[in-house]
């Protein structure tokens, strides 16, 4: 069937004005513009936001580096057993973003404020009450994960902190996905600048005790992030009452049939992560057999990862709001043609700094520590990660195609295939029965990153996600 031919500009601006006017936020109906045009406008906002958040990665292991192996090896574990709050927090985020941007798409405001709403009422429910199970069994949890004495006494304070403070998380990804599927992705860029910028600065501030500040070691990071999240959430907030979607108290207003369709979207995003992430507490378990040395190069050079990869994140997060949208205003096809387009710049990015990173590892993994058997390790595993860039950058495409149609079973499906079913044997295997070590957990890690983007792609082009139904 025919889509309605679309309106076009009589002339096209260029690139460096449609930068421009996607960094000021745009009013642009995402449905009818020329594509290529969409794509920047989303996802110039969405990469400088991720970029900023990835600054979150990176910004407390550089200077918690300074403080030793144990202080690293804590970050490690904690970003581990915040998993469960990430896995929420980007589920209900994939919820957001289906029901919002699908509204938006069918230019029903109304609509589309309500389910935010409700998503934001369940993310803060959810953070109350793993913020509770964080204070109160922090030197528990790092013990269950097989963290040494000396860790759990030197980092039982970060992790309570940071599982305490969870509800900054839930907010600043929720609100976010919000804001970006309305296609109003300049102000999620905002916020996330903000809450960095401040971050950037307190931090070191908080851990060595420079000026007024006192000297908390390791827990002064978890202070530092947490404070400058709350920041940004503060920001938000008052976005919300003066965006392009305007949020007012009723939209908070129980309203259980919007709830079910959030949770009912939310719960298999929410797994969908969750299997993904939780089955980083298995590696991680698997790698804390070989000692704090090993899992502080690990941990440096998969924040570097994350680092590279949040910016490629922002694009795949371009490609669910513009999938959304256009499935939302009745345009299928051009929902598809705007995945293969982000797709092809996303490749083109992330398969440089993979080319980077597998050429000179070291010069990356060396600015954060000054231990050579730290360096050695975390060198290893960045190369051997980096190899596979092209392919993950594809595959977190298609994986956000789906969420933003509203399927958020089948990459649930692939996850648990590729990570669990895969990934974890495949990781002991290589480890332990052919005698790799480390290397052998690493060279799972790329396999399964690998496994899970073509099995997606495989899937997203029999077309099943275009017809599915949301609310």
């Amino acid at each position: 069937m025919l889509e309605p031919s679309s309106p076009q500009p009589t002339a096209a601006p260029s690139f460096w004005s449609t930068v421009r006017e996607a960094l000021r936020g745009s009013e642009q109906d995402l449905t009818s513009i020329p594509i290529q045009r969409a794509v920047l406008l989303l996802a110039v906002p969405m990469v400088l936001e991720m970029s900023m958040e990835s600054l979150f990665a990176v910004v407390d292991i550089f200077f918690v580096s300074k403080l030793g192996a144990a202080a690293v090896a804590t970050v490690g574990l904690t970003e581990s057993l915040l998993a469960l709050a990430y896995a929420l927090a980007m589920g209900l985020s994939a919820g957001a973003t289906a029901i919002v941007a699908r509204k938006t798409g069918e230019k029903d405001l109304e609509g589309a404020a309500t389910a935010a709403g409700q998503v934001i009422v369940v993310a803060i429910a959810c953070a109350a009450l793993l913020g509770i199970v964080g204070v109160t069994m922090s030197s528990r949890l790092l013990e269950a994960m097989g963290a040494s004495e000396t860790v759990v006494e030197a980092g039982s304070r970060y992790t309570a902190v940071m599982l305490g403070g969870s509800v900054t998380i839930f907010l600043l990804f929720v609100v976010n996905a919000i804001f970006r599927s309305a296609g109003d992705a300049a102000v999620a860029m905002r916020s996330l600048w903000l809450s960095n910028g401040i971050n950037i600065v307190v931090a070191p501030c908080f851990i060595f005790g420079l000026g007024p500040f006192p000297k908390m070691g390791v827990a002064g990071a978890a202070v530092a992030t947490t404070m400058s999240r709350g920041i940004g959430v503060l920001y938000q907030v008052v976005m919300l009452k003066r965006g392009r979607l305007v949020l007012r108290a009723r939209h908070f207003a129980p309203r259980p049939r919007v709830i079910v369709d959030v949770l009912r979207l939310a719960s298999t995003a929410s797994l969908q992560v969750l299997i993904e992430t939780a089955s980083w507490l298995g590696l991680v378990r698997i790698l804390s057999t070989y000692g704090s040395t090993v899992l502080a190069g690990y941990t440096i050079a998969m924040r570097v990862v994350i680092f590279a990869m949040l910016p490629s994140w922002g694009m795949a997060n371009a490609a669910a709001t513009l999938v959304g949208q256009n499935l939302g205003a009745g345009h299928p096809e051009r929902a598809k043609r705007s995945v293969r387009t982000i797709a092809r710049y996303n490749v083109a990015f992330l398969g440089a700094v993979g080319l980077l990173f597998a050429l000179a590892p070291h010069l990356v993994v060396s600015f954060f520590t000054d231990d050579p058997a730290v360096a050695a390790y975390g060198s290893d595993c960045l190369r051997i990660v980096a190899v596979g860039f092209v392919v993950f950058a594809h595959g977190m495409v298609t994986v956000q195609a789906f969420n933003g149609a509203g399927d958020t079973v089948t990459p649930m499906l692939v996850n648990l295939g590729a990570f669990w079913c895969f990934k974890l044997p495949l990781a002991w295997t290589l480890s332990n029965v052919a005698g790799l070590g480390p290397r052998g957990i690493f060279v799972a890690i790329t396999a399964a990153y690998g496994s899970q983007a073509l099995v997606s792609w495989a899937l997203f082009r029999r077309g099943r996600w275009q017809t599915k139904a949301i609310g």
